[in-house]
């Protein structure tokens, strides 16, 4: 079947188009690079044409607040509008495990409002919500950077090979709405701290990461088990010593 991938291009929807098309479907990848705008709405009605599931991988250029809500309001709006006059029968957007546990920041508060969009849209859909990825560790360090030492909380954090992330959601992608949420996450637990702290080692940076209870992850303020998916998550299989061995 033909499915379109909004933000088709980049780190997770490149991974993803080519999964869904191992797998025998027509993965069509979609961004401004490919002709297709939602914020201005350019591309999408040819795009979505016979289409039968929409995925929307596709994130905010920026993180500063008000620009990130303008993003996924306008963007998800127009996708919602198009997919609905396409007749597409399953829209599927990636989001974050922990989102409504971290609206203390702007961003999330954009992502949550996403979500609000979709559900409230009347249209078969799932949201997945995936934990962080590896491919972002170094992000979080540069981050939480103070002088010249990285500052993290020791809480618990489950993050996943960008791989992974792509085939679970083609598995949601290639099936049943489940109108509602599907979490999926990687095979193991760390410590925030002691992630940051081997992964910066591998890639032989220097910086000290300190043990910080009262470090925010991303300037949010964050417990024990916020950053981790609930126990109905689908798990992934590419450990954090694999992933590094791959680099």
């Amino acid at each position: 079947m033909k499915i379109v991938v909004i933000g088709g291009t980049g780190l997770i929807g490149s991974r993803l188009v080519a999964k869904l098309n191992e797998r025998g479907h027509e993965a069509v990848p979609a961004a401004p690079n490919t002709g297709v705008n939602t914020l201005t709405g350019q591309g999408l009605a040819e795009v979505l044409d016979g289409a039968a599931v929409v995925v929307d991988v596709s994130n905010s250029p920026s993180f500063a607040d008000d620009a990130a809500m303008e993003f996924f309001r306008t963007a998800t709006g127009n996708l919602l509008a198009y997919s609905a006059k396409a007749g597409v029968g399953h829209y599927v957007a990636l989001s974050v495990v922990g989102t409504d546990r971290l609206l203390a920041s702007g961003y999330f508060r954009a992502k949550q409002a996403q979500e609000d969009l979709i559900r409230e849209s009347g249209r078969p859909y799932s949201i997945v919500h995936a934990t962080q990825f590896f491919e972002f560790v170094k992000a979080i360090a540069d981050f939480s950077t103070v002088g010249a030492k990285v500052h993290a909380p020791p809480v618990l954090i489950q993050p996943m090979a960008a791989d992974d992330v792509a085939a679970g959601v083609g598995r949601v992608a290639a099936g049943e709405a489940v109108n509602g949420i599907q979490e999926i996450g990687g095979p193991e637990q760390f410590r925030l701290d002691e992630l940051i702290r081997t992964g910066l080692a591998a890639k032989g940076d220097p910086r000290e990461v300190v043990t910080d209870e009262q470090a925010p992850y991303y300037g949010i303020p964050v417990g024990e088990r916020t950053l981790l998916p609930g126990p109905n998550a689908r798990l992934g299989h590419i450990t954090f010593d694999t992933w590094l061995s791959q680099q």
